[in-house]
């Protein structure tokens, strides 16, 4: 059995936060405009303390009917309005900003994922849950807004009204300066720290689990058929509970470390408050601070507490949301294991020819390659079964063709060029593929058939549609070609399913064609109309048929027969069959015997 290993690896809070200023980078007006505002806003709250304490002064100066006392009260008292004006209107500037600059970075943090999934290796596929996938996805995006309004118009703000506050308070009273500095700093330094070290790890643990719920609900919603044809809904339900409590267990102990935080810092903010307070009173005691002057500190106070304690909060926020970003900035980290080299032209297919030039091949982390010194040509227009007990090589050998995987040496050349040197989306686009368990998308049969062709027009999906003998089915049905299929197509039948790709096949017109056994598996008349079908589809394009009845492939202009990796025998059918021990004869004459057995 093949193991294939995930090459990404984890992101970190440095990786989270290096990706988002690189996000920032590409709106420097929008984030300078944001900054710019915030800081005007907080700059208001830095003097509102100052005003309040000359208010008080001004009251306390002198009676409300002497001129000087009352315009100094009333300077006091519009200079505060005027600011708190001033910071609404900075505040509204700002995050109207931040939605634009968060629309941005959310829609451009989506695209780009899904432009590294889709060309992830078929190995990744396979080993990836397509719900936990969707689930990194959309947490991480969704996380960019809390992220980004935490810095932006949260933690920023605070750092501002520190510096500010502590810059005033210095300059009246030096020590009563340096606690609210050192403080706070003890503060914001005891809050990040446990954060780093107390709550990140657990948190990332839930996400893990949060990852894994998502993968289990998509994987048995979307394997529904099975489980209800084998009756196992409580199983399924008791393998839900078993995952559900994992991660009850790992999010609770997240949340409870969060809020052991909250209660800590709640603490630490109430020590601050008796230093302060208790060097205003010392102040005040000693004459040498007037009542405005302490109204002063307690407002600056009471304005810096509010920031701090949001802070602490904000802190834990931006954790929270680097926690759930990280697995999707992982997948924006991941190389792509098979990727195009900066000067990949498109191929151009016009016969179709291919050659295997001394390919070598091994899949990741198998000590042994499949492929070794694998040379041989397929000549243009060609009909090729590839023959082969399981494991042999032959679907592996398609894929080399469409370059799904990079050769350990040799090359494949198509037309005489180099697969390796070109565009994965050219190559591909040029050979088409009937699988034997099509895969449709929930859209419109006209959709599905078109999608090797988007820009066709109505009348060549029809026609590619009776080509493919599915016609008959699709014009009956109450929205014909605009029919939903249904998830993956499940609500047409095998055989539907497998004519809607022929047609599909058809429609693409590319001169290299591949099949896997697409009747394998279905009714004797849906498999007449479908042999039909591909005997049409097969007409002057270069054809690769995987078989898994050999009687499928006995009309066909040479097998290759497979075992290992090795091309063992070579030759059509009337040849192979003559090779005394041969292993073609050998797989041809159990297949005969079992189907004797079972008429019997």
């Amino acid at each position: 059995m093949k193991r294939f290993p995930f090459h990404g690896r984890g992101a970190t809070g440095r990786d989270v936060l290096a990706f988002t200023v690189r996000h920032w980078s590409r709106q420097p007006v929008r984030l300078a405009i944001i900054m710019a505002a915030m800081l005007a806003s907080t700059l208001a709250d830095v003097l509102m303390p100052v005003y309040s304490g000359r208010l008080i002064d001004a009251v306390a100066g002198g009676a409300a009917v002497a001129a000087p006392a009352w315009h100094s009260a009333l300077a006091a008292f519009s200079v505060p309005i005027a600011l708190a004006l001033a910071a609404i209107a900075m505040r509204h500037i700002a995050f109207i900003g931040l939605n634009d600059l968060l629309l941005k970075m959310m829609s451009d943090v989506a695209n780009e994922a899904f432009y590294h999934v889709q060309r992830f290796s078929t190995d990744w596929h396979a080993n990836s849950f397509a719900g936990s996938t969707v689930r990194k996805i959309t947490r991480g995006m969704w996380a960019l807004d809390p992220l980004n309004s935490t810095i932006l118009v949260a933690l920023f703000p605070s750092f501002i009204i520190l510096v500010g506050s502590t810059a005033l308070l210095g300059w009246h009273w030096l020590v009563m300066g340096l606690i609210f500095a050192c403080g706070s700093l003890i503060y914001l330094a005891f809050s990040i720290s446990l954060s780093l070290s107390y709550v990140a790890p657990a948190a990332s643990l839930a996400n893990q689990s949060d990852t894994k719920l998502g993968g289990a609900l998509a994987d048995a919603v979307s394997c529904n058929a099975v489980v209800k044809g084998f009756g196992a809904e409580v199983r399924e339900d008791a393998r839900l509970a078993n995952i559900m409590t994992k991660w009850r267990h790992r999010t609770r102990r997240s949340w409870v470390r969060v809020t052991n935080i909250g209660s800590i810092q709640g603490v630490t903010l109430v020590a601050l408050r008796v230093a302060v307070i208790g060097y205003a009173l010392l102040l005040w005691s000693h004459g040498q601070a007037t009542p405005g002057e302490i109204a002063y500190v307690l407002t600056s106070f009471i304005v810096l507490q509010g920031y701090l304690r949001d802070a602490g909060m904000h802190v834990r926020n931006v954790q929270r949301s680097v926690n759930d970003m990280e697995e999707l900035v992982a997948i924006h980290n991941q190389q792509l294991d098979v990727a195009d080299r900066p000067e990949a032209k498109p191929i151009r297919i016009t016969t179709g020819r291919i050659d295997f030039q001394n390919v070598h091949f091994r899949y990741a982390n198998h000590p042994l390659p499949l492929y070794s010194e694998c040379s041989l040509s397929i000549e243009a227009g060609e009909r090729v079964g590839l023959v082969g007990p399981s494991g042999s090589g032959k679907t592996t050998f398609v894929k080399l063709i469409q370059r799904l995987y990079d050769l350990s040496g040799g090359r494949i050349l198509i037309d005489g060029q180099d697969v390796s040197e070109v565009t994965q989306e050219s190559l591909r686009s040029q050979i088409a593929i009937v699988q034997q368990e099509p895969i449709l998308f929930h859209r419109s049969l006209a959709e599905n058939i078109a999608y090797g062709r988007p820009g066709a027009s109505q009348a060549e999906i029809e026609q590619a549609a009776r080509l493919a003998s599915a016609h008959d089915f699709i014009a009956p049905l109450p929205k014909g070609y605009g029919t939903l299929v249904g998830e993956r197509g499940l609500k047409l039948s095998g055989g539907e399913r497998q004519r809607v790709a022929i047609a599909r096949a058809f429609l693409a017109n590319a001169p290299i064609l591949i099949l896997d056994e697409a009747t394998s598996s279905l009714d004797s008349e849906s498999e007449v109309l479908i042999q039909q079908a591909v005997d049409r589809l097969m007409v002057g394009r270069t054809t690769l048929v995987i078989a898994h009845r050999l009687s499928t492939v006995r009309s066909l202009d040479r097998l290759l027969v497979f075992d290992r990796g090795r091309i063992m025998e070579d030759g059509d059918h009337a040849a192979l069959i003559d090779l005394d021990g041969g292993i073609y004869r050998r797989l041809f004459e159990r297949q005969a015997l079992e189907l004797a057995k079972g008429l019997a």
